[in-house]
């Protein structure tokens, strides 16, 4: 099977760079998981992948996958946006250099830059995600 190999940048002061290798079938909830763990955070806030990477909220008309939609029918009102539970990594990550904005927690902005750096082959005895 074959894995994605991302890089990834917190956009804040100082450059924090992790790099994450994951299986390439898994969902971009899963993948959100691994990034947040990566940082050492909890994974306890609403987010959201968007394909325009920019410091303001200007997500109109932009591809997108945000938690918020998996929560539509827990009365959470529907968004203009991906599910992060039914797409796959592979579905939105294409190819080499492909970029996307990773928001996390909406009230303190926590941007990520997440960019496919490669594909590699799933190793028999290697835990994914791998950082």
């Amino acid at each position: 099977m074959k894995t994605c190999i991302f890089k990834t940048e917190v956009l804040r002061d100082k450059k924090i760079i992790r790099e994450i290798e994951v299986a390439e079938n898994i969902n971009l909830y899963k993948f959100a998981e691994a990034i947040v763990d990566a940082y050492d955070f909890d994974f306890d806030h609403a987010f959201g992948f968007f394909r325009k990477i920019t410091d303001r909220w200007d997500f109109v008309d932009v591809e997108k996958y945000e938690l918020f939609k998996d929560l539509e029918d827990q009365g959470i009102e529907p968004v203009d946006a991906g599910s992060v539970k039914h797409t796959k990594l592979r579905e939105v990550w294409k190819q080499p250099k492909d970029r996307m904005l990773f928001l996390f927690d909406y009230g303190d902005e926590w941007r990520f830059v997440v960019e496919l750096k490669d594909f590699g082959e799933q190793q028999p005895q290697q835990k994914y995600p791998r950082v």
